[in-house]
């Protein structure tokens, strides 16, 4: 579930990118092609798209990556990054005890 969020966000990103260089605020961007019909009313509506596609876009690529923190979060309680054995000290052998002299050896 994780991965095909992955894939989504970068889809979405790489969409988001191609749509906001699309746009030039001082209106010479895609909407300048369309000059034309503008007497029409064509760049207004090119315009009005290209802004709604972005805000869009960038809500859905919020909630995408708040989904995705909790989908490769996997409902973990440890956050601190790190295991808890790594700081837990091993527990100490018992030494064998010293053969004493006149005890057979096993």
């Amino acid at each position: 579930m994780g991965y095909i969020l992955l894939v989504l966000i970068l889809i979405i990103a790489i969409l988001l990118g191609a749509v906001i260089l699309v746009q030039n605020p001082k209106g010479t961007g895609l909407a300048s092609g369309f000059e034309s019909a503008g007497k029409i009313g064509g760049v207004q509506r090119t315009t009005d798209f290209l802004e709604k596609s972005t805000w869009y876009l960038t809500v859905a690529l919020f909630v995408l990556c708040i989904g995705a923190t909790g989908a490769f979060s996997g409902g973990a309680t440890n956050t601190g990054g790190f295991e808890e054995e790594e700081f837990v000290a091993p527990a100490p052998t018992e030494a064998p005890a010293p053969l004493q002299e006149g005890t057979p050896a096993n």
